[in-house]
């Protein structure tokens, strides 16, 4: 279900052009933050929920849990293979650990340890990648996980959630506490558009049509989409459809496992034209996935837009978005040539 804020601004207004949008008029959450509020609710209601950081508290939104529950958190300090480490200890004595840095980091840093000590061990341990993507902006290149999914995706066992809001966040964190296995969450830095309701809760793990074109036309394609870029493929979408070229919006937060048959459908519905869309290399991640899943099932063309082959550098996520073309006008130009293929 769209946000009222958004679906007051962008869809039901026939007549919209992004110009027109008032971004003041929609509410704006990190999905950082989501997840901050998630892992202090869950410390109400769940004694056995403990949590570590790796000398970044208050920047993964951990800082609230250890104010509220001093005896369950513990600073580990950047030695993020030993924080991994421990709270595969700790998931064997019973407890419940989420272990929290950026994602350069975790899993970055410490991914030979999730493999060994949590994955392999088939631990409960949830795995927070905070700053993930461009989004993180200044911090740059270093600070850019743009492979966290890929070092992911090929870990038997887990779980990998990539929320596309605020309310998404928090959703799969008090899944992510239920799932009796390792659980790696992709978070952003940035506020950005809060896309889902409250009642957002249900089926959280399937894929969701978030957005379904209006326009009549013969020229149609899908995008499939993860993480808080999707609201630039709303705002293409819509731009589109004053081309008369139909869109329709998959929202696939839920990486691993991933929901095939869901997916086959909805390449089958939008005639073959797929289009992808990560803040995220290009190479292992969204893309790879549904081009794997199709390549199986139903080949065809998929068009893979992310970073293509580079690292990140400093600017602001729009400055960035537009370098990397993944912003909005890129979006709407693969669009255009995936439409117009024969």
């Amino acid at each position: 279900m769209i946000h009222r804020a958004i679906y007051e601004n962008i869809i039901s207004k026939k007549d919209f052009v992004s110009s027109d949008l008032d971004m003041s008029m929609i509410e704006m959450k990190a999905t950082r933050e989501g997840f901050g509020d998630a892992l202090l609710a869950l410390g109400k209601t769940n004694t056995d929920i403990v949590a570590l950081c790796a000398d970044l508290t208050e920047s993964v939104q951990m800082h609230k849990f250890r104010d509220a529950y001093p005896d369950r958190f513990f600073q580990m300090g950047v030695a993020e293979q030993n924080m991994a480490s421990v709270a595969s200890g700790m998931s064997a004595m019973g407890k419940t650990p989420v272990i929290a840095s950026y994602a350069a980091f975790n899993p970055g840093r410490n991914w030979e340890q999730i493999r060994t000590t949590i994955c392999y061990n088939d631990r409960k341990v949830v795995i927070v990648g905070a700053h993930a993507g461009l989004s993180v902006g200044p911090d740059g290149g270093t600070h850019q996980a743009l492979e966290d999914i890929a070092l992911m995706r090929v870990l038997p066992n887990i779980t990998i959630f990539s929320p596309a809001d605020y309310t998404e966040a928090y959703n799969m964190t008090m899944l992510a506490a239920e799932i009796d296995g390792p659980v790696y969450i992709r978070l952003a830095r940035e506020k950005s558009p809060i896309i889902f309701d409250n009642a957002h809760v249900t089926n959280i793990k399937n894929p969701e049509i978030i957005f379904s074109s209006q326009a009549e036309s013969s020229y149609k394609a899908g995008i499939i989409a993860t993480g808080p870029i999707i609201f630039e493929a709303l705002l293409a979408a819509k731009e589109l459809e004053k081309e008369n070229i139909s869109v329709n919006i998959l929202n696939l937060s839920c990486i691993k496992p991933a929901d095939i048959n869901f997916i086959l459908k909805f390449v089958e519905a939008n005639k073959n034209k797929i289009i992808t869309l990560e803040e995220h290399q290009r190479s292992g991640g969204l893309g790879s996935l549904v081009s794997e899943i199709v390549s199986e099932h139903n080949p065809c063309r998929v068009i893979r837009v992310g970073i293509d082959n580079r690292y990140g550098q400093s600017g602001t996520s729009k400055e960035l978005y537009r370098e990397y073309k993944i912003d909005k006008d890129s979006i709407k130009e693969k669009v255009r040539e995936m439409v117009h293929m024969h």
